[in-house]
């Protein structure tokens, strides 16, 4: 390859994992990129996990064999079956070496190559039809990451000194496009997460609740809102301070991330000051109903705060059509005021039968005693 199609190439390359959403995608396309850039038949991209000694294959693209998949579950690779892994990645580039890459082939070490360290890469390059690879380490915020990998088939012309230089170019641009990826997704994690609980904020539930609206509307899915305030907070803070306070946000954030797991899918949230909600789509209204309830008997039980009022709205519950995602939330937000008056120790649930018999019929809007400070909680959904 001349150097303006190589040039070329570490452009698409870096282009392509640039336009990726995401870590497949980035992973994808690093490892497509390297494979077209070196002229490969299939390529991989790999992690050092230190904490568990092996390298474990993110992602397999090109012409894979029967036992890869292209995004395998557990495809990984125990250190002591690739010493070179520590030895080249760690202890010879902590000793002022540089990270280059290398290449062996199905018939052992080629030339330059690193005798004595290519055993079991020369079985697996057997075992899958392949005539030789080129190795180069990932290298990112200074220590080693892992490993991208390129190989061609028997018989294709082996790789050279060259291709392995190149490949270690490749293997930078692959580092830079990995360090934008992880940057952009802590951002992305930081935007929709609630800084002291680590749930999901309002933010997070406002663009899921729209979806899910949206959804069923379309098809007619399952959507249920609980939401739920937990009682006390002020006394606590007043009496105990603010730390005390936090303490009991997050205790009960726990709580409701536990009860959440009850229902596959659910988004565990904290919209603001003292208030919380479960997003459910999909599972069936009773089930959302008795994670509500466990959430209120668990609330009961810490040893901090006065328990949480409850409320809860289904779109499977006789509410009427929900064709927006703030009536939803109304119906669920009106039965949790209905509960803190009753000072209810389970859920108020829209549509069914409440604490105190009657069938709780609940309007659009919030109940006109509700807090103007809460109120501010409610973004766009008051």
């Amino acid at each position: 390859m001349g150097e303006d199609n190589r040039l070329t190439a570490v452009v698409a390359l870096a282009q392509g994992m640039a336009a990726a959403h995401g870590s497949r995608e980035a992973w994808r396309a690093a490892a497509a990129g390297a494979c077209r850039a070196l002229g490969g038949s299939f390529a991989a991209l790999s992690v050092w996990e230190r904490e568990r000694s092996r390298l474990r294959v993110l992602v397999n693209v090109g012409e894979r064999a029967e036992d890869e998949d292209e995004f395998p579950d557990e495809e990984s690779y125990p250190v002591h079956q690739f010493p070179e892994i520590t030895e080249f990645l760690h202890e010879r580039w902590a000793g002022g070496g540089e990270p280059n890459a290398w290449v062996e082939t199905a018939e052992g070490p080629a030339a330059g190559g690193r005798p004595g360290y290519v055993h079991q890469r020369v079985a697996a390059l057997r075992r899958r039809g392949r005539g030789s690879c080129v190795v180069a380490p990932i290298v990112l915020h200074g220590r080693a990451w892992g490993e991208l990998y390129v190989a061609r088939p028997a018989g294709a012309p082996v790789f050279a000194r060259a291709d392995a230089d190149f490949a270690t170019v490749l293997a930078s641009v692959v580092a830079a496009g990995i360090a934008q990826t992880e940057r952009l997704e802590e951002a992305r994690r930081l935007a929709f997460t609630d800084a002291l609980t680590g749930l999901a904020n309002r933010r997070a539930v406002d663009l899921r609740l729209d979806e899910a609206v949206e959804r069923h509307r379309a098809d007619g899915t399952v959507v249920s809102l609980v939401v739920c305030d937990l009682n006390g907070l002020k006394r606590v803070n007043d009496t105990q301070g603010h730390a005390v306070g936090d303490r009991l946000l997050e205790r009960f954030g726990s709580v409701l991330s536990l009860c959440g797991a009850m229902l596959p899918g659910a988004l565990a949230a904290r919209l603001g000051g003292d208030e919380f909600c479960l997003l459910a789509v999909g599972p069936a209204a009773d089930d959302v109903v008795e994670a509500a309830r466990e959430l209120c008997r668990r609330a009961a039980e810490l040893e901090l705060g006065d328990g949480v009022a409850c409320g809860v709205a289904s779109t499977a519950d006789p509410i009427g059509p929900v064709r927006s995602a703030r009536r939803l939330f109304r119906l669920a937000d009106a039965a949790q005021y209905r509960a803190k008056a009753l000072h209810a120790d389970r859920p108020v649930v829209a549509g069914r039968e409440g604490v105190d018999d009657p069938v709780v019929r609940l309007a659009d809007t919030p109940a006109p005693s509700a807090p103007a400070e809460r109120r501010r909680f409610r973004g766009r959904h008051t």
